[in-house]
């Protein structure tokens, strides 16, 4: 497989609170990822991923949402555990940035910013929340949005903090739409970091599938999914590919053993390389607060789960290394 031009990593839910986050207090921070897993990110030139929790030593659970059972907050070590796999970029527009309340949230941007890793999708006030960022991907100049369809309770107001909320169930509102033109006029590419749907959803709704579409067409050259923590098939129309879920990335969460949320994707992109050569699928196993590449028996259950997911989407996937997979724009391979 021929490898033109820069390549763009990425990942799903980062979550680095609860007993990810009390590893992090005795193990390196590095040591979180294998060292195949790192080796592989190393050869990135971007790698972007949901950062599902907020990173800071202040806050106390919210209390704006009734009966809400998980509460996602990573100690300043877990900037560490990013950097050490090579993160450049990570979306805040989810479900737990604003889990232990505002200081929390502001503290997560202080932190990212004193590291050097961009965000988007969370911020003080409407209008910073929904700002995207630009990023460099070699010398490529990469856009990025990010938003999230749910809790509405988090997404920001006038002079608070909060997140980037569309109820994209309705439809893609025009501020959205707006933002990916914007940063389509000034970028090279543009990628929509959509966290969307319920979790432990194991294919997209019709409604992800229609507001995929529309944010293509409103500029978007890739558009990237979260919030099931378990792996989608990815379409591809005319304006490029959707990746609608990549699962975990790294987690704490018990185990459904039908589902296997502790199977994961990293997307590779090429924006430049031909159609059947541009998105490499890297299957991921996650185990207790910690990542790594799957093999055996875990790459063939994602080698078997991938093919048939993506078949219903009409793309096709060919094996190219144990756990690597490329995705191709048709069920049939066209070399």
């Amino acid at each position: 497989m021929t490898r033109p031009g820069p390549s763009i990593g990425l990942l799903g839910d980062v979550m680095l609170g609860r007993a990810v986050g009390t590893a992090l207090a005795s193990t390196p921070p590095a040591e979180l990822w294998s060292a195949e897993l790192r080796e592989l990110t190393a050869g990135l030139e971007l790698l972007v991923g949901n950062l599902e929790c907020c990173i800071s030593e202040r806050g106390a659970p919210t209390r704006r949402i009734a009966r809400k059972p998980f509460f996602f907050r990573g100690p300043p070590a877990a900037i560490d555990a990013l950097a050490a796999l090579g993160v450049g970029a990570v979306s805040l527009a989810n479900n737990h940035a604003l889990d232990y309340e505002e200081d929390a949230l502001a503290d997560t941007l202080a932190l990212l910013d004193r590291a050097g890793i961009a965000h988007a999708g969370a911020g003080r006030g409407r209008d910073a929340a929904r700002h995207g960022c630009a990023v460099a991907a070699g010398d490529l100049r990469v856009g990025l949005v990010a938003v999230a369809d749910h809790p509405r309770e988090y997404g920001a107001v006038d002079g608070r903090w909060g997140t980037a909320y569309a109820a994209l169930s309705g439809g893609v509102p025009a501020w959205l739409r707006g933002e990916v033109a914007r940063l389509r006029a000034s970028c090279d590419v543009v990628i929509v970091l959509s966290h969307w749907g319920p979790n432990m959803a194991s294919a997209p709704a019709p409604w992800q599938q229609a507001a995929g579409a529309h944010l293509q067409r409103a500029g978007a050259d890739l558009i990237a999914g979260h919030s099931a923590h378990v792996f989608h098939g990815a379409a591809w129309t005319a304006r490029g590919p959707i990746l609608y879920d990549l699962g975990g990335a790294i987690d704490d969460y018990r185990v459904d053993p039908v589902l296997r949320n502790d199977l994961g994707l990293l997307a590779i992109w090429r924006p430049r390389a031909a159609p059947a050569d541009q998105v490499e699928l890297v299957g991921l196993r996650l185990e207790f607060a910690f990542t790594g590449l799957a093999h055996d028996e875990d790459a063939d259950w994602i080698a078997a789960r991938l093919g048939s997911a993506c078949a219903a989407l009409g793309t096709g996937v060919r094996r190219v290394d144990e756990q690597r997979f490329v995705l191709l724009p048709t069920r049939e391979d066209p070399r």
